[in-house]
């Protein structure tokens, strides 16, 4: 298996944020990122404080549901209109092999730790595998489901997910393959550590297919990350996939009757990457610093429950901004033992091949 990212990086000591001024020219910057209560984190920790340190810049803020074909688009047409795209590290390396995104070198464009570590080695031990990423947060794509199904039976497997006899009713599950590829082979008995040793081979490949063919005809697919927590609160979906940030914003914030599944977990990393034919990228460069130093990775923290991806933000992340909660207990990171980290190189070298094979499983 390629590189993991070790559990022992995630708990480190940090220091305080020596503050950071910066003045932009006037210029409008079309940052891409998921929406939803992700968007509003970065708003909020990033952009809004960017804004008003930099009175001639103006952030707009543009959704999309992922991937690399809009970006691609833009890039072979010669008319990119976006600044700045969040994206997951696989797709980073993809889009930089491609030449769809511009290279950084972290240590020289990114800010220092506050004590003066360099960037290349502040950022967790794992994120930085591609030269065109800037880490930001970990994340995982979990499951949750609705806590008053099935007459107090609780879920607590990936096995259960998978059990549509004894947990009936729909599950939502985002319309791709990776993931969901993943969660088959472990509700099939693969253990964590050597799922991505099976997917990669052809017995794998067919057995993630099959044992996922096992609720094809109970599966909602979505591919807004906005309509698993609907689905659920409407009463349509008793299981669904989903960012925990988004769970965590359901749940805590919205009082849905929902719980976590934290079995199976899949750990991911996302950050930024810059379109290498951008219009603005002086600028957003200066956004990019900005927007992943100590201080703004740990504040984002405040308003959603992803973890930051800089050693020294660690032990900055305090309560939520709102619900006056300790938002360490929320983090990802603190069930990481029940988790995977997506092999990113794996889907990297796969990924083409996998979304066509699925594509057609779904027309089957």
């Amino acid at each position: 298996m390629n590189k993991i990212l070790k559990l022992s990086a995630l708990a480190v000591a940090g220091v305080a944020f020596a503050g950071m001024a910066s003045t932009a020219q006037a210029v409008d910057l079309n940052v891409v990122s998921w929406g939803g209560a992700y968007t509003a984190s970065q708003m909020n920790a990033y952009h809004k404080p960017y804004m008003k340190m930099n009175s001639g810049v103006k952030i707009n803020s543009l959704d999309y549901s992922g991937g690399l074909a809009e970006m691609r688009a833009q890039t072979e047409s010669g008319n990119v209109t976006w600044d700045l795209v969040d994206v997951v590290l696989s797709d980073a390396i993809t889009g930089c092999d491609e030449g769809m995104f511009r290279p950084i070198d972290v240590d020289k464009e990114m800010a220092k730790a506050p004590d003066g570590t360099p960037a290349s080695k502040d950022f967790l031990k794992g994120t930085l595998l591609s030269e065109c990423f800037v880490p930001q947060i970990i994340y995982s794509t979990v499951f949750a489901y609705r806590s008053d199904a099935w007459g107090g039976k609780k879920p607590s497997t990936m096995a259960d997910v998978f059990d549509t006899a004894k947990f009936p009713g729909k599950r939502t599950l985002q319309k791709k393959p990776v993931n969901n590829l993943e969660w088959a082979l472990l509700a099939d008995g693969v253990p964590l550590d050597k799922i991505y040793d099976v997917l990669d081979t052809d017995a794998g490949k067919d057995r993630a297919f099959a044992k996922l063919a096992t609720i094809k005809k109970d599966v909602i697919w979505w591919t807004e990350g906005a309509v698993p927590p609907q689905l659920l609160a409407d009463g349509e979906a008793v299981f669904g996939t989903g960012y925990n940030g988004r769970w965590f914003s359901a749940i805590a914030e919205e009082k849905q009757p929902f719980a976590m599944l934290w079995d199976g977990q899949v750990l991911d990393i996302d950050g930024w990457a810059v379109p290498a034919k951008g219009k603005n990228v002086d600028a957003v460069m200066k956004f990019v610093k900005f927007a992943t130093d100590t201080q703004r990775l740990a504040d984002q923290a405040k308003y959603i429950s992803y973890g930051p991806a800089r050693m020294s933000s660690g032990p900055m992340v305090s309560k939520h901004a709102t619900l006056g909660i300790e938002m360490g207990p929320h983090m990802p990171t603190k069930y990481a033992s029940q988790g995977f980290l997506t092999n990113f190189a794996w889907w990297a070298d796969n990924g083409d091949e996998m979304t066509e094979r699925f594509n057609a499983w779904l027309l089957k």
